[in-house]
């Protein structure tokens, strides 16, 4: 087929490896230099005007941005497939507001939460929640519109730099698992659970970003687990909704079982790079089915190694970020690099905002696939670099009991 993906990070690089691999022909807009590697680029933000270029038999949308803007509802008013929500669908990830009413009126587990249109209503809702709180922007913030206040004071921060429209909820304990399915609007196929990792620092520290990695391995939920979120959250989304394309569910694994933490609608990055590697084949015929209303029965398989993505992060980040920095070494990287804020410059591949290139490797088991994308960290450079150095590190130590992570 040719497949046309819009976006142009990390998560539409692995979308567009992904595709190449099993023979389509790849276009991307406006893409990156990476996808430039697999196929054909169309430099612009009109998807409709790239789609009249291309004539793809597929489009598959990956940031949230155009979704939101109602790019999949342009597409079918011109009979064009496409895999994603409408706009109506997609205010879940527009809007926390909606998307947690949304979860109350359908019955869907989520935390706790007061609805705050001004910073004097949220001050006002801080007693009801003991501390640590979680504070929430009501729009869309790349990632990283969500503050976890430790006391009074940091909560106020939180109310004023976040503000005026917000979502005051509890803290919930538990594990943080990302669990993605694919639907047509009646019937789903589940991909593989996978980990993120939000905040910028080892050990969860520091201020939440868009992502600075990824593991997928198939241990992360039982088969009872798994049922479990189907049970009480895909499938009573999906039947409220009729919700069309990638539906998201972040998910808090707490005593109690699971509790969304929030909706997206798309694909997650960086989980997508791990997901992609991990996928055996057939991918582009299921989004295919996906996105004419015939995915029952349809199936996905699945490697059995685990893949690890580790994010390279530009000078700065996730606050202001330096651009132009030339990347060295990946021509010689061991592993799999996604491009997710790069540009070809005068003297090669530059960083070109906050989450530049996603290592990615797998191996014969999680322990193997860390030391394996660390491998690939390890011969990249650029000045201002930084990344995380434990990514995995909670499922060796809940699977294994190792402390330290391998190869860093």
């Amino acid at each position: 087929m040719k497949i046309l993906v819009i976006g142009s990070g990390g998560r539409e690089h692995a979308l567009a490896w992904r595709l190449s691999q099993e023979g389509h022909q790849i276009f991307g807009a406006p893409g990156n230099p990476g996808i430039a590697q697999l196929g054909q680029i169309v430099p612009t933000t009109d998807y409709l005007a790239a789609a009249s270029v291309v004539e793809p038999d597929l489009t598959v949308v990956g940031p949230e941005v155009p979704l939101v803007a109602g790019v999949v509802d342009q597409f079918r008013a011109q009979h064009r497939p496409i895999v994603g929500p409408t706009q109506e669908m997609a205010q879940l990830e527009a809007s926390k507001i909606h998307s947690k009413e949304f979860m109350q009126r359908a019955g869907i587990p989520t935390a706790r939460f007061v609805r705050a249109e001004s910073s004097e209503v949220a001050l006002a809702a801080l007693p009801q929640f003991d501390y640590p709180i979680v504070i929430k922007a009501d729009g869309l913030a790349a990632g990283k519109g969500v503050i976890i206040a430790q006391d009074r004071a940091e909560a106020e921060s939180a109310v004023y730099s976040l503000g005026p429209t917000l979502v005051i909820e509890e803290f919930l304990v538990g594990e943080e698992v990302s669990f993605i399915v694919l639907s047509d609007g009646r019937d789903v196929v589940a991909l593989e659970a996978s980990q993120d990792h939000k905040a910028v620092g080892n050990g969860d520290t520091g201020p939440n970003t868009g992502g600075m990695g990824a593991y997928c391995d198939g241990r992360i939920l039982s088969a009872y687990e798994t049922q479990l979120v189907m049970d009480t959250v895909i499938q009573p989304a999906i039947a409220a909704t009729g919700f069309t394309g990638f539906l998201y569910a972040g998910l808090m694994m707490t005593a109690t079982g699971p509790k969304v933490l929030e909706f997206n609608v798309r694909l997650g990055d960086p989980e997508t790079q791990p997901l992609m590697h991990r996928v055996e084949g057939g991918f582009g015929e299921v989004l295919m089915s996906a996105a004419t209303g015939n995915l029952r029965g349809a199936t996905l398989r699945w490697k059995s190694d685990p893949s690890v993505c580790v994010v390279l992060a530009a000078a700065g980040y996730p606050g202001q970020v330096r651009s132009g920095d030339v990347i060295h070494g990946l021509g010689n990287c061991p592993a799999l690099v996604f491009h997710a804020g790069t540009k070809l410059g005068g003297q090669g591949i530059e960083t070109a905002g906050g989450r530049v290139l996603g290592v990615t490797a797998s191996g014969r088991d999680l322990s193997a696939a860390i030391t394996n994308a660390y491998a690939g960290v390890s011969g990249i450079h650029f000045d201002g670099m930084h990344y995380r150095t434990d990514i995995g590190a909670k499922g060796l130590r809940r699977w294994t009991g190792t402390i330290g992570v391998p190869g860093t």
